[in-house]
């Protein structure tokens, strides 16, 4: 009888929850870490609008100015201004440079011409990786897409052409305007 007994005991001591005397610490402070858990849907919930925010904020934001290497400013979605005698690569015709100094929306400027030039956002069109300056060319380092000095997808990863942008150029300040 008394084995019995003790299996008794013993079962309803695993059942029952600790009281406030037995565990040392207060059945509110567990209530409360109970309470501020999350659950596995909660947080991927949680997270996915925290991405979407932050996204936001990096596709929206950027209001403060641009510089090249002595000479650009704008953010991402105004005009951005570029001395282009502070781009070595577009002193001559064919010449590829990176001319948003690495803040804002990445944008590539293309010397076409002794007067004239185009700009492309450096966005990829695929996956949204930030495309790089091959020799002459573009190529995406996130799924190999290769695009011309002029903005269309040769090879790779099929895709679409580069975001061609406005790009007007005053001559006699040595300044290329590019609208984003």
């Amino acid at each position: 009888m008394p084995q019995s007994r003790e299996l008794l005991n013993a079962d309803a001591l695993k059942l029952r929850a600790p009281s406030c005397e037995e565990c040392g610490s207060g059945r509110a402070e567990a209530d409360a870490v109970n309470a501020t858990a999350l659950d596995r849907r909660q947080f991927v919930a949680r997270s996915a609008v925290a991405a979407v925010g932050a996204l936001l904020v990096t596709a929206c934001g950027g209001a403060g100015s641009t510089t090249g290497p002595g000479g650009g400013t704008g953010g991402n979605g105004g005009p951005l201004d570029v001395t282009v005698s502070n781009f070595p690569a577009l002193a001559n015709v064919g010449g590829i440079a990176r001319v948003d100094s690495g803040q804002g929306s990445p944008v590539a400027a293309v010397r076409t011409s002794t007067t004239t030039f185009s700009a492309f956002s450096l966005i990829c069109p695929h996956f949204g990786c930030t495309v790089g300056i091959a020799t002459g060319s573009f190529a995406c380092p996130c799924h190999g897409a290769r695009f011309a000095a002029n903005g269309h997808w040769t090879g790779g990863q099929p895709t679409g052409n580069l975001t061609s942008l406005a790009a007007t150029f005053d001559e006699t300040t040595g300044v290329l305007t590019i609208t984003r």
